[in-house]
């Protein structure tokens, strides 16, 4: 059955505008292809499944996208819903064709939990192809589009899912690359479909508004045209009407009812060059009083995504606010078309990019490098979303280099976004030439200097307040590089006190490791090691693997210890039940993840830690060890508790300890318990400290608690 061609018909009359006609007859075979493909298909509305592809290929044309582009638009659902395979795109189409095709192709074919990890793995298909073509993006930007125009046909619950994971996911996509027009439509398709009576109530209520303004509108455009032909400058001026979405945004955001927002008008005035910009600016501050702190320049410093304005907010007539924005003719098409602005080829068949395409790329690379260092789908979409994108801020390096940074970026998102070896050696910030906080949000136009040390490491508690993803996959990336090491370096120690008997590792032949790192199943003898360090392996048990042929165990007795320093790592911690410090007599626990913990002997949590030899291993302390650990007291005082208070704090702090933490409880009517964390050397220091304490007035007890 030959292919009805009055479909094609609309895209036809857009390609042969701009693409040569042997270009226009290759899309003209991918009609026919896919009219062949989809046959007997229909969508929900009841019209033939072709219409789709064809929608979707007209939205592209309307961008003037190559050819390429048009054609996998025409065949994306072709791999997806169709007999034909990606081989046979290839053999008519070419490589390029199906890679865009399955790029933009769904994920139904694999098998999921649940709809979550569903959709997680295929936005993470579809970023990740995106990062190696851009056209991947647009065709599913422009596929989502014709999606969301013809939602009326689906159920409610069906159209509201849609548009919420259209305002979660598409709109930032459209807006991180620039692509202004599509974000706009999305977002008042988006919120149409999931809140249908607001919208319709902020539509009448704009529709009354155009009304009454209008003479107001009239004479604000009158005044600026005005001005512009005294001055002889050449410009085209237009007043825009604000989108309901981002009216309703505005409304939830300053609590406000529609009545007291005056600015639904955004005032336009397109010039022919960047010098007539700053002239122009000049010429409506004159017409209008500007408000205060209500300029952007975007031309000196762009959005990420390549906007370039300038932005301004005037006090006009009657006192109403007029925003203006002024840019050249190429900002404006930069401004609606973002990465698919001039998408034209050279000769060569080579891009010749613009500024949104070079920063789309360079954000692109970025997600590459990501997923690289994420653990899985779930992850990788948050640190993703959370890029999509909030407002940027710009800080400067003490050189002067321009920094952009999202809306509550620290000074370690700025260490990261310099250099990863800066982020991982970061100690300090210096902000205006005065220390500042690592954690503290930065603000716009602020000096930022990095304080570094070669022998610093990432800090844990970074993740707790870094925004922008690569800082936050860096650290992670670089936690776990670190707790590898630490294990590597605990399950050597305890490994060699195991072996402690035999002469240590040195002594043991090599063909032996050789088989027990063979019979694990691991990588290498260093797997095995951090294997052992975590917890996930017993050293006795190694011991036994490299002996097993003796009749004796061979495990090291009870009088042989481990010592223990304070400063082994990560994967050593000293036990919050019990708190135990140097010159206590302690006891080791290994566990999966956890790796040692240290507890005091006496303990609650292992009575009978002797019973379980291959569960425990004795320690010692580094009698040269100067590190300072935590030591927990409870003291009972009488009601006179902000003198007695005092007293205590001022004796610690006299024998040259620290109060980490301190809690106060009532225990009855007029004694108070006191809690304290307490940094100390030792076991004597802290004796000292206890035994002071206690000849004081209004202390009725005094106790160590160790669980």
């Amino acid at each position: 059955m030959p292919a009805n061609m009055q479909y094609f018909a609309p895209l036809e009359q857009l390609i042969t505008l701009y693409l040569p006609d042997k270009q226009v007859k290759k899309i003209r075979d991918a009609y026919v292809f896919a009219y062949d493909a989809h046959n007997g298909q229909f969508r929900s509305s009841g019209e033939p499944y072709i219409t789709h592809p064809v929608a979707v290929a007209c939205i592209l044309a309307d961008m003037q996208l190559d050819f390429e582009a048009i054609t996998a638009a025409l065949l994306h659902d072709t791999i997806e819903d169709t007999p034909v395979t990606y081989q046979d795109v290839v053999e008519q189409f070419g490589e390029d064709v199906a890679q865009l095709v399955e790029g933009v192709s769904k994920l139904d074919k694999l098998k999921f939990r649940n709809r979550q990890e569903a959709q997680a793995e295929n936005f993470r298909k579809m970023v990740l192809a995106m990062a190696k073509d851009v056209r991947v993006i647009l065709i599913k930007l422009a596929d989502r589009t014709h999606n969301m125009r013809t939602l009326g046909s689906l159920r409610p619950d069906k159209r509201r899912r849609i548009a919420k994971e259209t305002l979660e996911i598409y709109t930032p996509l459209a807006h991180r690359l620039g692509i202004h027009h599509i974000k706009t439509e999305l977002e008042v398709l988006a919120f149409t479909a999931m809140h249908p009576n607001r919208a319709h109530v902020i539509e009448k209520v704009i529709e009354e508004a155009r009304q009454t303004r209008k003479e107001l509108i009239q004479q604000i455009l009158l005044d600026i045209k005005d001005r512009l032909l005294l001055t002889n400058i050449n410009a085209k001026v237009e007043g825009i009407e604000k989108n309901i979405y981002s009216i309703y945004q505005k409304m939830q955001l300053r609590e406000q009812r529609f009545h007291s927002i005056m600015d639904i008008y955004v005032f336009r005035i397109i010039v022919k060059d960047i010098d007539s910009c700053y002239r122009v600016l000049g010429l409506v501050h004159n017409l209008y009083k500007p408000r205060l702190n209500r300029f952007k320049d975007y031309i000196a410093i762009p959005k990420v995504n390549g906007y370039q304005s300038l932005h301004s907010s005037l006090i006009g007539p009657h006192g109403v606010p007029v925003e203006v924005q002024i840019l050249t003719e190429d900002m404006e098409k930069m401004a609606e078309m973002g990465v698919a602005a001039h998408w034209v080829y050279n000769k060569n068949d080579e891009r010749n990019n613009t500024t949104a395409q070079i920063k789309a790329q360079r954000w692109m690379q970025n997600i590459l490098e990501l997923q690289q260092n994420v653990g899985n789908s779930f992850e990788f979409i948050e640190s993703v979303k959370s890029d999509l994108f909030p407002k940027e801020i710009y800080v400067f390096t003490p050189k002067g280099r321009i920094v952009e940074l999202p809306e509550g970026a620290t000074a370690v998102d700025l260490a990261y976004a310099v250099h990863t070896d800066i982020g991982h050696q970061c100690i300090g910030a210096m902000v205006d030439r005065k220390p500042y906080p690592l954690s503290q949000p930065l603000i716009n136009g602020q000096t930022v200097e990095i304080l570094t040390s070669p022998n610093s490491r990432p800090n844990a508690g970074w993740l707790n307040f870094v925004v922008s993803s690569k800082a936050r996959s860096r650290i992670r990336q670089a936690l776990k590089n670190l707790k590898y090491d630490d294990a590597v370096a605990l399950g050597k120690r305890l490994l060699n006190y195991s072996l402690s008997d035999r002469g240590g590792i040195e002594a043991i032949p090599h063909y032996k490791i050789d088989q027990l790192v063979s019979y694990t199943k691991l990588n290498s003898f260093n797997d095995l090691l951090a294997e052992i360090g975590l917890g996930n392996i017993m050293s006795q048990f190694v011991v036994k693997g490299i002996e097993h042929s003796d009749k004796a165990s061979h495990i090291a007795s009870l009088d042989q210890k481990l010592t223990i320093t304070g400063s082994e790592g990560m994967l050593v911690s000293f036990a919050k039940c019990c708190h135990p410090i140097p010159d206590d007599p302690i006891v080791g626990r290994v566990s999966p993840e956890k790796g040692l913990s240290v507890h005091h002997e006496s303990c609650r949590n292992i009575i009978g830690y002797q019973n379980h030899p291959d569960k425990y291993i004795p320690l010692k302390w580094d009698p040269a060890s100067d590190n300072l650990f935590i030591a927990e007291i409870w003291i009972d005082i009488t009601n006179n508790a902000a003198t007695a208070l005092a007293h205590i704090i001022s004796t610690i702090t006299s024998e040259s300890a620290n109060v980490q933490w301190l809690n106060t409880e009532e225990k009855d009517s007029r004694i108070y318990t006191v809690i304290l964390h307490i940094e100390v050397k030792n076991s004597h220091q802290l004796n000292e400290i206890i035994r002071k304490i206690s000849h004081q007035q209004d202390i009725i007890n005094i106790t160590r608690n160790i669980n």
